[in-house]
């Protein structure tokens, strides 16, 4: 099940989401979705990174019945890229998702040989969305 914390408007298929996590995991997942100037910030407190981003992950850690994580969307980055892309805000939201929830558990494409990717491919294909965000990524 998807905990929802929307701190700025956004189109959501939530129907989507929430097949997609329970293709993963059948943990909780707490989805967060903000505007630029508060990922700016949160990607700078916890990251020490000085601009906005547009997807981060937070885990927690393993306990009886605690949620997998947190994912943060950035609702104004994702419907930038909707337009650049000529896809709907609703997709690029499943995709940074999908990035997210794959951190969430354990997978890392800056790390990996590509197994992130991979995956996100698969998920991609299964759920008919659009490129991925390493595909597109990798692809400049």
């Amino acid at each position: 099940m998807i905990h929802l914390d929307i701190q700025a408007q956004t189109p959501l298929d939530l129907e989507l989401l929430e097949k997609l996590t329970q293709h993963l995991t059948q943990k909780d997942v707490e989805l967060i979705f903000l505007d630029e100037k508060s990922m700016h910030e949160i990607n700078l407190e916890y990251r020490g990174v000085d601009k906005t981003t547009d997807v981060l992950s937070f885990p927690l850690d393993e306990a009886p019945y605690a949620p997998l994580g947190s994912i943060l969307i950035n609702v104004d980055l994702a419907k930038q890229k909707a337009l650049e892309y000529a896809h709907k805000t609703e997709e690029e939201i499943a995709l940074l998702y999908i990035h997210g929830l794959l951190h969430l558990l354990g997978y890392d494409h800056e790390v990996d040989s590509g197994q992130m990717r991979q995956k996100e491919e698969e998920l991609i294909s299964l759920f008919c969305l659009p490129q991925s965000l390493i595909v597109r990524t990798d692809d400049l």
